[in-house]
């Protein structure tokens, strides 16, 4: 059995419709589905032999993973979000509700013959990466299932070329290679990709309670070392970059005298009033209450 088909039956034994691929025959046993829907996951999918990206199309709902290395990621996916499933790592499934997907089985070989003049040769792997955002993965993969969808032979030459690029992107952006090839991460802080990918989930996700774990796994780092690398390269810790971005969007929100105080500490992540208030205070030098009088 050939690694793609060997990834493809894996996947299949923990979805509740199997992926149908819509094209053979494309360099390096690469295989592509169109868009299609599986229902809820909630199992564990053995290591695979290939690379599965992931486009994500439709049905938002959470999906978390737990995996080995003491990887876990908590997420909720979003319709142009993306998922990569590296070879070789198992893992635990959760997956709410209904999924609109295509996929990309890709091995490494192909991966790593694509972009062998970025890498010189040397090894990498990619990085689990869950309901994560990246336009260009994303429409690379869109595109490549509307072609396969479409059947014509005329598309071979562009579906082979946008495979190589969707190599690049993946190995730039979202590999142990990408992680270790920019010179500020060499030098034990976060590279400035990975400093933007943090802040970014960060951002999205500050109504939501964000562990250092969860972060810590979005740049494939421990959790000792991520914190010490966050602070090198931004002055702040990342709680306190996130207790930043929180008051800084509480701010905004006090500025509109109909929402209700306690309401806006839980938009912006506070469990209770208390505990908002305590930190509003801490960072501004007065309440909430009262900063909001003084506009």
């Amino acid at each position: 059995m050939k690694e793609s088909e060997g990834a493809l039956a894996g996947m299949a034994r923990i979805l509740d419709r199997p992926p149908v691929t819509m094209s053979d025959g494309l360099r390096g046993d690469t295989l592509l589905t169109g868009r299609w829907q599986h229902g809820p996951v909630h199992d564990t999918l053995a290591a695979l032999p290939t690379h599965v990206i992931v486009a994500h199309h439709g049905g938002d709902g959470d999906m978390a993973l737990r995996a080995s290395g003491g990887i876990n990621i908590r997420a909720r996916s979003r319709v142009g979000t993306m998922v990569i499933i590296p070879r070789g790592q198992d893992g635990r499934w959760d997956i709410a509700g209904q999924s609109d997907v295509s996929h990309v089985y890709l091995t490494h070989n192909r991966l790593a013959s694509t972009v062998e003049e970025l890498t010189n040769g040397r090894d990498f792997d990619l990085l689990h990466r869950v309901a994560f955002e990246d336009p260009t993965v994303v429409n690379l993969v869109t595109m490549l299932s509307n072609e396969a969808a479409s059947g014509e032979r005329s598309s071979r030459l562009f579906v082979e070329q946008a495979i190589d690029l969707l190599c690049t992107q993946l190995v730039r952006g979202h590999s142990t290679f990408g992680a270790l090839a920019d010179p500020a991460a060499r030098r034990g802080g976060l590279a400035d990709w990975q400093v933007k990918r943090v802040v970014t989930y960060m951002r999205s996700r500050m109504e939501e309670e964000i562990g250092l774990d969860e972060l810590a796994a979005l740049v494939h780092l421990s959790r000792f070392h991520f914190c010490t690398a966050f602070k090198k390269a931004t002055g702040r810790n990342p709680h306190e970059t996130l207790t930043m971005m929180r008051i800084a969007r509480a701010k905004e929100m006090l500025a509109d005298p109909d929402m209700p105080v306690t309401e806006i500490g839980l938009c912006v992540g506070y469990q209770t009033p208390s505990s908002f208030a305590a930190s509003f205070r801490k960072t501004v030098g007065m309440s909430p209450s009262e900063f909001r009088r003084r506009l």
